[in-house]
C-alpha cells in the first residue's frame, strides 16, 4: 500500500509542477498588462515600451485564463483517474488473494456469536508471561465435562502427544472440539500458553479459531471450533484413502493452507513461523475448507531466532537447514508446505518404511520423477489419476519441487506459491479457474457432434 501511495504522490507533484509552470506564464508581461486600463491614463504610451504588449490585451488575458482553467481541470481529472485506478486494482488484488467462501463466512459468524454469548456470561482474560494475551473465554470445567459426556471415549476425535481431542456439545446447536492436555509435562504447559498467546489474537478463515480455555488442577483444556471432516492426514492415509478428495478439492486445500501461511508470514506483526506444519495439523470442515491448527510450537520471527534453537517438528516435514544446522526461517514452513503438497499429489505418506531399520522420505523418492513428464502421471495418486488437466499437473509438480529445494534461498515465498495456485482452483472454491464454462463448452461440442452423426 505504501508503494501505491508513493506513486500517487509522485504523479500528484508532477501535475502540480505542470500547473505552476502554466500559472507562471499567465502572469508574465507577455500576457498580462502592468496596469489596469481603468486606472492607467498612459496605457497607449506603455504599449510602446512593453515588449509583446498588444491592443487586444484583455482578450489575450481572457484566453490565458481559459487555458489555465482547462489545464487545472485536466490535471485534477488525471490525478483522479490514476487514484481511482490504483485503488480499484488494489481492492481487486486483495479480494482475489483472500476471498473466503460462503462457508468461511458462516464459520467466522459462528465464532463471533460464540464469543458474544460467552461475553454475556462473563469473560476472564488470561495473563501469560507478564502480558495480556487477548480476551478469550475462561470456561467452566463442569461445562466441558458434561459437554463431552465425562470425556467418553466415543467422543474422541483424535489423539495427540499430550492428550486427546473430544467432540463436545455445549447446547442444542453448538458443537466444539475440546483438546485435553494432561498435566505434569513442562513442554505441554509451554505449548498450552504459546497456543493461547498466539491464537487469542488471530482471526483468519484459514486458521483454526480458539474459543476458550480451562485450567483444572494439572489438566489444561483448549476449546476450538469443530471441523467435521477431521484432519487431512486421516482423509489421505486413513480408511478412505483420499476417495473423498477430488483433484479440485485437493488444490483448494493447498490454496487454503497457502493463504493461512501467507497471513502468518506477511500480515502478523511480528511474523509467525508455524514450525510444525503437517497433514495432521490441517483440519477440514464439512465443505473441506482447510485451516491450520496446533500452534504450540509456533514462534514469532525476529532476531532472537537467528541463534540455534531447540529442534522441534515432525520427521519428514522438517527442513534440512533446520534439522542439520538449527536455522529456522519462514522458508522452513515453505518446505513443510511442499511436503504436504506432495502428499496431496501422490497420496503417499511423508516417510515410509522400507525395512525395520530403513525409511525413505517422499521428497527423496519423488524428486527424480517429478521433473520427468513421462514418469509424473504414473506416480500420481490413483484416486485422482487422469482427472486433471496435464498442464495443471505439471504446474503443481513444479511448485512442489521448488518448495522442497534443499537450499532455502531457492524456495519461493509463500505469497508466490499462493499466486501460482489461485488460477488452478475453480471460482466456486475460492480460485479464479472457470471450470463450468469449459465444461459447458465441451458438453455443447459433444452434443453438437452427436446431432451431426
Amino acid at each position: 500500500m505504501s508503494k501505491i501511495l508513493s506513486f500517487i504522490l509522485l504523479v500528484f507533484f508532477q501535475h502540480k509542477n505542470w500547473v505552476f509552470f502554466i500559472d507562471a506564464r499567465s502572469i508574465s508581461p507577455v500576457s498580462a498588462p502592468l496596469y489596469s486600463p481603468l486606472t492607467s491614463p498612459n496605457l497607449p504610451s506603455m504599449a510602446v515600451f512593453s515588449p509583446g504588449f498588444q491592443v487586444g490585451g484583455e482578450e489575450t488575458n481572457m484566453n490565458s485564463n481559459s487555458r489555465l482553467r482547462v489545464a487545472l481541470i485536466l490535471a485534477c481529472a488525471s490525478v483522479g483517474v490514476v487514484i481511482l485506478s490504483l485503488i480499484s486494482l488494489w481492492i481487486y488484488h486483495r479480494k482475489k488473494l483472500g476471498k473466503p467462501t460462503k462457508n468461511h463466512a458462516r464459520n467466522l459468524d459462528f465464532v463471533s456469536r460464540f464469543s458474544l454469548n460467552q461475553s454475556k456470561n462473563g469473560l476472564n482474560s488470561l495473563k501469560l508471561n507478564g502480558k495480556l494475551s487477548g480476551f478469550i473465554s475462561n470456561m467452566d470445567y463442569k461445562l466441558l465435562e458434561a459437554a463431552t459426556g465425562n470425556f467418553d471415549e466415543s467422543n474422541v476425535l483424535g489423539v495427540g502427544g499430550f492428550g486427546c481431542v473430544y467432540k463436545a456439545k455445549l447446547d442444542s446447536d453448538c458443537y466444539v472440539a475440546v483438546k485435553k492436555i494432561n498435566g505434569g509435562h513442562q513442554e505441554a504447559e509451554k505449548e498450552f500458553e504459546n497456543e493461547i498467546d498466539l491464537l487469542s489474537n488471530i482471526r483468519h478463515h484459514n486458521i483454526i479459531a480458539l474459543l476458550g480455555y480451562c485450567i483444572h488442577g494439572d489438566t489444561r483444556f483448549l476449546v476450538y471450533e469443530l471441523m467435521e471432516n477431521g484432519c487431512l492426514e486421516t482423509q489421505l492415509h486413513g480408511a478412505s484413502r483420499g476417495s473423498a478428495l477430488t483433484w479440485h478439492i485437493r488444490m483448494k486445500i493447498a490454496l487454503d493452507i497457502a493463504r493461512g501461511l501467507e497471513y502468518l508470514h506477511e500480515h502478523c506483526n511480528p511474523p509467525v513461523i508455524h514450525r510444525d506444519l503437517k497433514s495432521s495439523n490441517i483440519l477440514l470442515d464439512s465443505e473441506f475448507n482447510a485451516k491450520l491448527s496446533d500452534f504450540g510450537l509456533a514462534i514469532t520471527n525476529g532476531p532472537h531466532i537467528k541463534n540455534n534453537i531447540k529442534l522441534s517438528g515432525t520427521l519428514g516435514y522438517v527442513a534440512p537447514e533446520y534439522l542439520l544446522d538449527g536455522k529456522l526461517t519462514d522458508k522452513s514452513d515453505v518446505y513443510a508446505f511442499g511436503v504436504v503438497l506432495l502428499e496431496l499429489l501422490l497420496g503417499r505418506k511423508p516417510v515410509e518404511k522400507l525395512s525395520p531399520s530403513q525409511c525413505q522420505s517422499i521428497v527423496t523418492w519423488a524428486m527424480p520423477q517429478l521433473t520427468d513428464r513421462t514418469k509424473l502421471p504414473n506416480i500420481v495418486d490413483p484416486v485422482i489419476r487422469d482427472t486433471m488437466d496435464p498442464k495443471h499437473l505439471y504446474q503443481v509438480a513444479a511448485v512442489a519441487v521448488l518448495c522442497v529445494q534443499p537450499e532455502p534461498s531457492y524456495r519461493p515465498l509463500i505469497i508466490d506459491v499462493l499466486h501460482s495456485l489461485v488460477p488452478l482452483v475453480p471460482v466456486e472454491l475460492g480460485g479464479t479457474l472457470r471450470v463450468n464454462q469449459r465444461a459447458n463448452s465441451k458438453t455443447s461440442a459433444a452434443s453438437l457432434e452427436q446431432q451431426t452423426v
